[in-house]
């Protein structure tokens, strides 16, 4: 296997951090393609919490090359931060083991006062983090965005600022009635991050195709879920970017092949944060139990995430959208404390009974078909798993026709099983 993408399957916070950290031991390049620090990686080293949002999981491994891809939305000050913070935990971080895209777009002070007050102000709450990320892909899809490469030149960056803030001053000054940065304010600022960050920059793109041409093994770190993808996810509550691996051929480049394996990630059961539907979602005790057992609090916000039982129509769904070939299953260790298991089977649906979600589909009518399923009390001593364990596994290897290569029962290394060889 040379190129393994590693998505995930829900909403996202399915645990992709802890397992990307792991596949990256065996691999050459570790690549984020989409997304921006509106999302969190948590991954825990020998007792300690190291959280991601930018940097991708690689950086964990002097071998391994991390690229930030043209696909993500960059937030230079974001970056900086964080790269201080991966510093003081004794990792080293340079210029030969981390590369930002040249082509990456930038996020401004401007995108994200606009993401804050719609958020705030809006008639529709999406659940937005605020920290900019739609309107710069706003911005790119109307050919007005700031690139990185645009930061090492503060004449041409204050071109690009005026065509930029034209129509969002607009809003500013009569919509939302707020003081925003002037042009020769943030452009100064975006250029002395620039500088900053410049040793860092390069060609991510031509990287990918030397190392695909040399043999060497890749792994593409996706961030959230197939669920809030912006054409496959539960749209308008969903995330702006690509987050299928069909983002990866998009937001980073794979010349010349094609993934060898798509590894979804999926909780044993579902969570979700911010708005939206959620068709299996508890809101009684035991829901409040599933989230303080398995402190479900978003790694990036510290939001709470709603909790329900695992969905099968919705992860049918994102195993076809995103071409999964194989499953992990995280947190199982949760589920043993509680007392009773169930699977939604199926969806009601407008007179008829589906297996598989669809885009488009109004999952705020739909009603979950249950299957109860004797619950595990496994106590991930040994790598054998109870019978009762496995049979939730078969349950859902033969709802979804793939197979369940990783079993994940905590947040450390050593917490997980490989039924499966990656790499």
């Amino acid at each position: 296997m040379k190129s393994l993408a590693i998505v995930g399957s829900q909403w996202g916070d399915e645990g992709k951090g802890k397992i990307t950290d792991l596949l990256g031991q065996k691999c050459d390049l570790v690549v984020r393609y989409q997304g921006g620090n509106n999302a969190g990686h948590t991954i825990i080293v020998e007792g300690k919490k190291i959280v991601l949002h930018l940097i991708p999981s690689g950086i964990l491994h002097p071998h391994c090359l991390s690229l930030i891809g043209h696909g993500v939305v960059f937030d230079p000050e974001a970056f900086l931060t964080e790269l201080e913070e991966v510093c003081t935990n004794h990792l080293k971080v340079t210029p030969q083991n981390l590369m930002i895209s040249e082509s990456a777009s930038v996020i401004t002070h401007y995108n994200k006062l606009l993401d804050i007050q719609r958020e705030s102000k809006g008639q529709v709450k999406i659940g937005t983090t605020g920290k900019g990320i739609g309107p710069t892909y706003e911005d790119k899809a109307g050919r007005r965005v700031i690139k990185v490469k645009d930061l090492f030149d503060l004449e041409l960056l204050k071109s690009k600022l005026r065509y930029n803030i034209a129509e969002k001053a607009i809003l500013f000054n009569y919509l939302y009635q707020i003081p925003f940065p002037a042009i020769e304010q943030e452009a100064k600022r975006l250029f002395e991050l620039g500088q900053k960050i410049k040793p860092f920059v390069g060609d991510t793109f031509s990287t990918i195709d030397k190392a695909v041409h040399s043999g060497k093994k890749i792994l593409f770190e996706g961030a959230q879920g197939v669920l809030l993808d912006v054409d496959y996810g539960t749209y308008p509550f969903v995330t702006s970017s690509n987050t299928s691996a069909g983002g990866i051929y998009t937001g980073a480049g794979l010349p010349g092949t094609h993934l060898s394996e798509v590894l979804g990630i999926t909780k044993a059961y579902t969570t979700r944060v911010g708005e939206g539907p959620f068709p299996t979602e508890l809101n009684n005790p035991l829901g409040e139990k599933i989230r303080t057992i398995g402190k479900e609090f978003g790694a990036t916000t510290g939001r709470p995430r709603r909790c329900g039982w695992l969905d099968l129509p919705l992860l049918r769904y994102a195993v076809k959208a995103s071409n999964i070939t194989s499953l992990a299953l995280t947190k199982c260790d949760i589920l043993i404390e509680v007392d009773e298991l169930k699977i939604c089977t199926s969806y009601e649906y407008q007179g008829k009974t589906i297996d598989c979600a669809y885009p488009g589909i109004d999952l705020h009518k739909v009603i979950p078909i249950y299957k109860d399923l004797p619950n595990f009390k496994d106590d991930f001593k040994k790598d054998c798993l109870s019978r009762e364990l496995e049979n939730y596994i078969k349950v859902i290897e033969l709802a979804l026709k793939i197979p369940i290569g990783i079993v994940a029962f905590g947040p450390e290394r050593h917490q997980i099983i490989f039924r499966k060889d990656y790499f």
